[in-house]
């Protein structure tokens, strides 16, 4: 039971960490559902854990021309690229600079008398001219506009058809790989908001006696639990946020 599998088993564990059932604790279930939303953003967001690298394969369509920009789903945060869109070395001739180097560093190791570290240098220097003289394609996108940007001709360069491969970060489905509710962060994290919010809400019974001469202290649980926020985001930012250079847009 101190794995959770699920949204409400992440719930349930975070109660039990606060005492119930053995305690009451006053929180609602909309309250519960709304600081598992927040733990989740919160998470998604910093922890390098929450999200994966991934390559979206994408074949442009007329709307997408007329548009010009092409529409991105909710789980991708960040773009780092698109691949080059035109395969120029699949097309080359016997004549060409390009074709003539590989032939000759092909020749060159089955004879032996050439090393991968001179066909390595070889292959980065010709790339580096292609970036230079060619360059590639300039890419804008914004997680909240849904929106990639290709700054390119829309119609010459991106005609309807093609293909482009987007290099991206995605968010991990918690309801697909549900071992994300038992990560160690979020259970922390989802505790201490819950703890937040049942102190705020004994707030309004402030100073009140209950039964047996027993006082509430909720400034004391909300004190508790804000430190324990600020300390958790901070641990996370720090030990296991993905470096802020990766987004782009």
């Amino acid at each position: 039971m101190a794995n959770p599998t699920s949204r409400q088993g992440l719930i349930d564990y975070a109660l039990r960490k606060l005492g119930s059932p053995v305690i009451e604790i006053n929180v609602d279930e909309d309250q519960l559902e709304d600081r598992v939303d927040e733990a989740l953003q919160f998470y998604q967001e910093y922890h390098s854990d929450a999200i994966y690298k991934t390559y979206r394969k994408h074949q442009l369509t007329s709307s997408d021309i007329s548009n010009e920009y092409i529409t991105i789903p909710d789980n991708i945060i960040s773009v780092q690229r698109i691949l080059p869109l035109n395969d120029e070395n699949g097309t080359i001739n016997m004549f060409d600079a390009r074709y003539q180097i590989h032939l000759n560093d092909i020749f060159d190791l089955r004879q032996m008398t050439g090393t991968l570290t001179n066909y390595a240098m070889i292959q980065s220097y010709m790339a580096t001219l292609d970036m230079v003289l060619n360059g590639h394609e300039q890419v804008r996108f914004n997680r909240h506009l849904n929106q990639l940007f290709i700054d390119a001709e829309w119609g010459t360069d991106l005609r309807e058809g093609d293909h482009v491969i987007i290099d991206c970060y995605s968010i991990i489905d918690p309801e697909t790989y549900n071992d994300v509710y038992n990560d160690m962060f979020l259970k922390r994290y989802l505790t201490a908001l819950i703890k937040q919010q049942w102190g705020q809400n004994l707030s309004k019974f402030e100073g009140m006696q209950l039964p047996g001469g027993v006082t509430i202290n909720a400034a004391q649980i909300v004190s508790d639990a804000t430190q324990e926020i600020s300390q958790i985001e901070e641990e996370m930012q720090l030990k296991y946020e993905m470096p802020p250079d990766f987004y782009v847009g």
